[in-house]
Order: structure tokens, then sequence, then C-alpha cells
């Protein structure tokens, strides 16, 4: 294992439970209190761990990621929708000790979320990152479980070594870091009768679809950003409608040889784009978005 990723996983973050609506949300948090907020939103049928050996790296940073309800250790709902999501999102940067309004930061599904939670904040975050989130489509997730390709009925292994053994990332890629995807793989699974199963409810992919979150990207306000992968979801071509309904003013940056999953296989590739991004924002003017159109 690499040293710096040795390192960041012995950081251990601070770890408690919530209410929102009735169901328990875990969250995770790094840092120390009273400095800049960052929250860290996984993908789908992901959790907060894809974001443990990344979370440490931004020590000027109060850092929380969080399980959304459906996912890792949070508890599950009868139904779920983006918008109850997006409660979640609010939810968990309250009280956890950040210095004024929190950057979002959400990966694929995560990206639809935090999309959408910065439309209903309005002007009350500091800004928006998203990662390889094809917003003007549906998330890949989503789109498997409809197909009968992924997500269905969580299976039963007989133990851990197995589960792993049987890890797949959705869509998969050519590359990963072995160590990181090891670690991924281990904390999505929990002990059932029987031996261990994934920890994702399924139920969460029959969701209010994801793709109607586009029609919000003219109404976020604030700082906003857009990360895509070189063999990633998110082409030329959908970053560039992306760009045109942010209103031409967010920057868009590629990661080389990264796919999709960027923790995964370009871990701190990625930590360089997001340190340069926040480091651009805290010494900049942002430019003027045009106005939201309104309906006649």
């Amino acid at each position: 294992m690499p040293h710096w990723l040795r390192k960041a996983l012995a950081t251990r973050p601070e770890e408690d439970r919530i209410e929102v609506g009735g169901c328990s949300i875990h969250r995770m948090a790094w840092g120390e209190r009273d400095q800049p907020g960052l929250v860290l939103i996984h993908g789908g049928a992901g959790h907060a761990h894809w974001w443990s050996f990344i979370a440490p790296l931004f020590p000027q940073y109060r850092v929380v990621a969080l399980d959304l309800s459906g996912h890792g250790d949070s508890g599950r709902r009868p139904e779920y929708s983006v918008a109850r999501w997006t409660e979640e999102v609010l939810a968990v940067a309250d009280g956890i000790g950040m210095e004024g309004p929190p950057v979002l930061i959400g990966h694929s599904m995560g990206g639809f979320v935090a999309t959408a939670t910065a439309a209903k904040a309005g002007g009350d975050l500091a800004g928006m990152i998203i990662l390889d989130s094809p917003i003007v489509a549906e998330d890949p997730e989503v789109e498997a479980a409809r197909l009968g390709q992924a997500f269905g009925a969580p299976k039963v292994y007989p133990d851990i070594e197995t589960g792993i053994a049987r890890f797949r990332t959705v869509p998969p890629q050519e590359n990963y870091d072995p160590f990181i995807l090891r670690y991924v793989a281990e904390h999505s699974l929990r002990r059932v009768d029987g031996g261990v199963s994934w920890k994702f409810d399924p139920a969460l992919f029959r969701a209010v679809s994801r793709s109607q979150t586009a029609q919000l990207l003219p109404k976020v306000r604030g700082r906003v950003a857009l990360i895509r992968s070189e063999f990633g979801l998110v082409t030329p071509e959908v970053g560039a409608i992306m760009y045109d309904a942010l209103g031409r003013v967010a920057p868009v940056v590629e990661i080389p040889l990264a796919g999709h999953h960027i923790m995964l296989d370009q871990p701190l590739s990625l930590v360089t784009a997001l340190r340069s991004l926040l480091a651009d924002w805290e010494h900049s003017v942002p430019f003027p978005r045009p106005p939201v159109a309104r309906s006649p």
C-alpha cells in the first residue's frame, strides 16, 4: 500500500448519526472545527467510505461525508427521492462545525443530488463541484438496474473475502488502484444471516428519475465547476451541454486517464484538481451568470 494511502486511512474520522425525516443518517467528519467546509456525496450504491482516503488530504477544511439513506450504514426508507436526499445533505452539514456555508462535491449520482441541493439552497452554499455526473442523461446505476444488469436482490456470500472478490463497479473501467478497490469493497459489505451481503437497498433505484435534475442546472447560483474523466461518462458533448446550462461560467476540468470512478484509479489527480479549484475560489471573483429565464 502506498505511503500516502496508508497515512490517509490512518486518519480516523469522527462518526455519528442524525435523524432526517425519520431515518438514521450516518456521517463522518475530518479536520478541525471552525474551518471552511466540504460536503462529499457518493454515487449510487456507494457510501461515505468512498471518500475516506480523499477527505484527509484537505487539512485546511472541515470535511463531512454521509451515507445517503438506502446506502452504507444509514437507514432505509419505504421510498427514495432526490428531494429527500437533498434534505439529508443539508442536514449533515448543519452543526458539524464548519465555518460558513460549505462546498458540495458530488460524484456520479451524488452530482445529481448536489445539483438539486444547490438549486434548493440558492446562495447559501460556497459552491458545488460535480465529478463525472452526466446530469443531462440518466445516471449509470439506474440504467443498469432498469436493464437488470446490476443491483438486483443482494446476494449472500459465505465470507468477506468471497464478497470482496465479487465486487464490481457500474460502469466498469479499465484500471483501479487495487488497495483502494479492496478497501471500498470491504466497506460495501455487511454481516447478515449466512454470511455477508451488500449494504445498499436495491429499492433505491426505483427513485424518481435523476435525469429530471437537468432542469435545475440553470437555477444553480454561486460557484460551480465540472470535473470529467477522460474515459468517463461526461463526454465533451455532455460537458458542453452542462456548461451552457450553467451559464457558460463553470470551468470544465478533465482528469487524464481516469475512468468514471475517479477516486478508484486517479485519486491524487482528483485531489490536485479539487485543491486547485478551491484555492482559486478563495482568491478570485466569480463571473456573473445570466439571470434564469422566467416562464411567461
